[in-house]
């Protein structure tokens, strides 16, 4: 099985819900969640927007390859109403980003694994610690913990108290 990291989230709709539905069609799609981070709620990072973000990480074990998993999350994207307007980053329901497989390192045309930004983003950072903060970036070779330090993003990640 392989260990798999994802960052979902959305700013449009019922954030609350989408959430509910992508961890529905993950679990049934793509893979057995065994772990999730809080909710975080944060501003738009990339671009201004007047909806907050709320993100989540879970991790899933799958038998999926990264393709077949970028592919299931592509889908799942689309079926909760993803509208992929520009290459820029702007407002959605429901985005779900691979932050790591495994320890692997994948950099084809349509899949960078470990994701490209994630130590630039704290709204990534802060849930990627809570669940495993001594996990080793297999890019950058550092702890997760050691990245948030290090990371500069002075955008606001606030926990959710559910």
């Amino acid at each position: 099985m392989n260990k798999v990291y994802l960052l979902i989230g959305g700013n449009l709709g019922d954030r609350f819900d989408f959430l509910s539905q992508v961890k529905l069609k993950i679990q049934k799609h793509v893979g057995n969640i065994i772990q999730e981070s809080s909710i975080y709620e944060s501003t738009p990072w990339g671009f201004d927007s007047e909806n907050d973000f709320l993100n989540q990480v879970i991790i899933i074990l799958t038998k999926l390859s990264p393709k077949g998993v970028l592919d299931f999350c592509l889908k799942i994207e689309n079926d909760l109403g993803r509208k992929r307007q520009s290459v820029n980053y702007s407002s959605r329901t429901m985005d779900i980003d691979i932050l790591f497989y495994n320890d692997e390192i994948f950099n084809e045309p349509d899949l960078i694994i470990p994701h490209k930004n994630l130590h630039k983003r704290l709204f990534t950072l802060i849930p990627l610690v809570e669940l495993s903060p001594d996990f080793i970036h297999p890019g950058l070779k550092e702890n997760l913990s050691e990245l948030m330090g290090k990371c500069d993003d002075k955008s606001e990640a606030r926990k959710l108290k559910l």
